[in-house]
């Protein structure tokens, strides 16, 4: 399927998060190009296929369950919320919701195994896993409720956000595990989508709980991008750090912020100087954060709009379905799993179908 984009000026984010002034980003001109090609609905249409034979008869999906060492992603292989909620994210980005449409029933299967997943105290965990994918698990539960609004869904999401809440510190934003003393900006970026998702899908959200993770996020920038944690002396930043930074203040309508601004300039910039040699396609197959950073870097070009959109989804569009061709099973693979980076991979290439309200400007 061939998608033409016309792109005017972007209007503020329809939520009950606080209000910007407009898109700076878009120039208020229409730029018109093809986004979906031929070849990118195919590689689209091979990547939920292969989603679709990979899910486990409970309704979940397996990948690695583990975290980041140094340069290596260490776990163990089984069940995992995280990549369960992406998978079914994905599908949902393809307009399938739970028993609706060619995918539904595997997304109705993926979003009762996530409910299940979910304890007395609203945490959303299985094999020990963590707030990652307590955040990723949140949205999408979040986003099938604003869809089907189904009751049992929505009492799930209400517990996991409150989680989520309770478990803000303070500093004003969340780590590994709930009522961590310390936080860092990428696990903080995942509550801050997963709040705000929920409040589009009608669910209540503590507006002050939004205002100092915005506070946070803004506070982990510098001149290099975003670091990683900004209550700590000599942090890394990144090109994934700075992506998640820059979508969190484009979620809260803070398209005017300096630090938004600056990011924006900060992913072009690195994309011009390491495009070629950290994002080939051979790349993301040794590495544990190439989605992530190309997760959040789709999103926040897509929100800046205009000349940068038209720029940037063709690159990373084609890019994606190079790495697909080294499989022949229609998968993408990194360090976590092929579940896990078929998902972020899909949910990249279907960002021009506008379906998910979390993605819409």
């Amino acid at each position: 399927m061939i998608r033409v984009l016309f792109i005017i000026a972007a209007v503020a984010i329809a939520l009950a998060l606080p209000a910007g002034s407009g898109n700076a980003y878009d120039p208020l001109e229409e730029v018109q190009f093809t986004e979906i090609t031929e070849d990118a609905q195919t590689a689209i249409d091979r990547g939920l296929e292969y989603l679709a034979g990979s899910q486990e008869a409970d309704g979940s999906w397996k990948d690695v369950v583990g975290r980041k060492e140094t340069n290596d992603y260490v776990g163990h292989y089984d069940k995992h919320v995280g990549a369960t909620a992406l998978a079914v994210i994905a599908f949902m980005a393809h307009g399938d919701f739970p028993g609706r449409g060619k995918y539904g029933e595997n997304v109705e299967k993926g979003i009762e195994w996530l409910c299940a997943q979910v304890d007395q105290k609203g945490y959303v965990s299985f094999s020990e896993s963590r707030m990652y994918s307590h955040a990723f698990a949140t949205l999408a539960l979040a986003e099938a409720y604003g869809m089907v609004q189904n009751p049992e869904i929505g009492d799930k999401l209400r517990s996991a956000i409150k989680l989520i809440c309770n478990a803000q510190n303070a500093q004003g934003a969340w780590r590994y595990k709930p009522g961590a003393p310390d936080s860092d900006i990428s696990i903080t970026v995942c509550q801050v989508m997963a709040l705000r998702s929920a409040r589009n899908s009608g669910v209540f959200v503590p507006r002050e709980v939004i205002d100092r993770a915005i506070e946070y996020v803004k506070k982990s920038y510098t001149t290099d991008g975003f670091q990683y944690q900004c209550y700590e002396p000599m942090t890394r930043t990144s090109f994934a750090l700075t992506a998640a930074g820059v979508v969190a203040l484009q979620g809260a309508g803070e398209y005017d912020a300096i630090e938004a601004r600056r990011g924006i300039d900060y992913l072009r910039n690195a994309r011009t100087k390491q495009w070629d040699t950290q994002t080939r396609p051979e790349s993301m197959h040794n590495t544990f954060d190439y989605f992530y950073g190309q997760y959040y870097a789709i999103q926040a070009m897509f929100q800046a709009g205009g000349k940068y959109w038209a720029d940037w989804y063709p690159a990373i569009r084609d890019n994606l379905i190079r790495g697909q061709k080294r499989h022949t099973d229609g998968r993408w693979q990194d360090l976590i799993g092929p579940n896990y980076a078929t998902a972020m991979a899909c949910i990249i290439l279907q960002m021009p179908y506008r379906y998910l309200p979390i993605f819409e400007r």
